[in-house]
């Protein structure tokens, strides 16, 4: 006798005799058999015997069969995700029982039992404390000791927070206490110092120049008012050298307005000369002396640094009134400091047009171009958009290097200004007319000069 099972609870195949044919299969969603038939599932079963054999009734027979193909109720698979599902419970119920077990032990070794006093005894007397640690608890220390660790760090990391925000808050505190003005009187006091600590170092080496027998210092005088004393009194150009330590160049002396003796730095009389310049040109100066010109920053800072200056500023407009404004206190500083005006003690017909007001106060400020800007205006540059050199502000209350128009204009006033002319009022919108200066002109000469 021989069986196949099928796999399938409860389902067999029984045969007796060969040739055998395999009738059943199992198929379907639902655990029917059902009949298959054909020579070809026949020609595929094989039976043989197996081994030696005396009676052919008792010898064993080997059969082999075609591969079957069983397609199972979707029920076991489900069956087979609850065993898994079953199996991961398991593990967990037997980690956490491991885990009250070890708890537990730590527990009963923490406590001290009667068998124990003898020895928390022996504990003490080595100074010990009196209590022993577990010893299975060494991974629970590991843990506890990890998180202190962490702990003091934080605290110590707060306290140097603390305390660079308390710092933090006196400096802000000390900021608060400060205005702008205190500042800036701060900063000009500074700047002040500086300059007159470079200004005798400067007199003290032209003195030693001179001492010396250097030549250079004979060669012409410092300003205009030295022609004056020597009894020139026509107006022309003259050569001067303000500072033994540089070469000679030549100025305009007007010797005959005012007690004569001024330097002339600037003049504007017919528009011949384009104003608006470069940096570089405004340091070393353009135009003629004898016509339209600047005679560069450079010189103005070694004229008015040789002597305390006085700048006398001449206006005429086109309907002949002629004003002045006079400041006896005159000073442009290096390149090094941009050429920063300091300008005081104003007196007049014209105005002082160059402290007109908080944001149009042209004293203290630096000079700017159109290609460098040194302006207080935050959002453009004031030389660029009135195409001009000037000390301007935030930007101008006064700009006697802008355009020159030889009439009045209109539009944006980049023409020659004087903010407290008589008919400026008049100017308001930009829709009005411009008021428009025949002749601008700007000397200094020394303040203790006598005629």
């Amino acid at each position: 006798m021989w069986r196949k099972e099928t796999g399938v609870p409860g389902i067999s195949n029984h045969n007796k005799a060969a040739p055998l044919c395999l009738e059943a299969a199992v198929s379907g969603a639902s655990d029917v058999l059902e009949k298959v038939s054909g020579p070809e599932s026949c020609s595929q079963v094989k039976l043989k015997p197996a081994g030696q054999c005396g009676d052919e009734e008792e010898c064993p027979y080997q059969i082999t069969l075609p591969p079957l193909t069983i397609q199972l109720p979707k029920q076991f698979r489900l069956l087979e995700k609850t065993m898994k599902e079953l199996q991961s419970l398991k593990e967990t119920v037997r980690q956490l029982r491991s885990a009250c077990m070890e708890c537990s032990q730590q527990a009963d070794q923490s406590l001290p039992k009667h068998s124990t006093v003898a020895r928390l005894k022996e504990d003490q007397s080595r100074g010990d404390g009196g209590t022993r640690a577990p010893k299975n608890s060494s991974t629970s220390n590991d843990v506890i000791q990890e998180i202190q660790t962490k702990m003091n760090r934080m605290s110590i990391s707060l306290k140097n927070a603390r305390g660079q925000i308390t710092v933090l808050q006196g400096r802000l505190d000390l900021l608060d206490g400060l205005n702008l003005k205190n500042v800036e009187e701060v900063v000009d006091s500074r700047v002040s110092n500086i300059t007159g600590v470079i200004d005798k170092l400067s007199s003290s080496c032209s003195t030693q120049c001179a001492a010396m027998g250097s030549p250079q210092h004979i060669i012409a005088p410092r300003d205009c008012s030295d022609y004056s004393i020597m009894k020139h009194r026509k107006n022309g150009v003259y050569k001067v050298i303000p500072d033994p330590r540089n070469g000679t160049f030549e100025v305009f002396c007007d010797m005959e307005s005012y007690g004569g003796g001024w330097t002339v730095i600037q003049h504007r009389m017919n528009g011949s000369v384009n104003f608006n310049r470069t940096w570089a040109d405004y340091k070393k100066g353009f135009g003629n002396v004898d016509g339209e010109f600047w005679l560069g920053n450079d010189r103005i800072h070694l004229l008015t640094k040789a002597k305390d200056m006085v700048l006398r500023v001449e206006l005429q407009d086109f309907e002949g009134v002629r004003e002045y404004a006079k400041y006896d206190q005159f000073y442009v500083a290096n390149e090094f400091l941009n050429y920063r005006l300091s300008l005081s003690g104003y007196s007049g017909t014209a105005g002082d047009a160059m402290h007109f007001g908080k944001h149009f106060n042209h004293d203290q400020k630096f000079f700017t171009t159109r290609d460098k800007d040194n302006d207080m205006y935050p959002s453009g540059n004031c030389g660029a958009y009135y195409g001009s050199g000037w000390w301007f502000d935030a930007c101008m209350s006064a700009n006697l290097n802008g355009k020159y128009y030889n009439k009045k204009y209109k539009g944006k006033r980049d023409g020659i200004f004087w903010s407290t002319w008589h008919n400026m009022t008049t100017e308001y919108y930009l829709t009005n007319y411009r008021q428009a200066f025949k002749t601008v002109t700007m000397m200094i000469r020394p303040k203790n000069y006598a005629p």
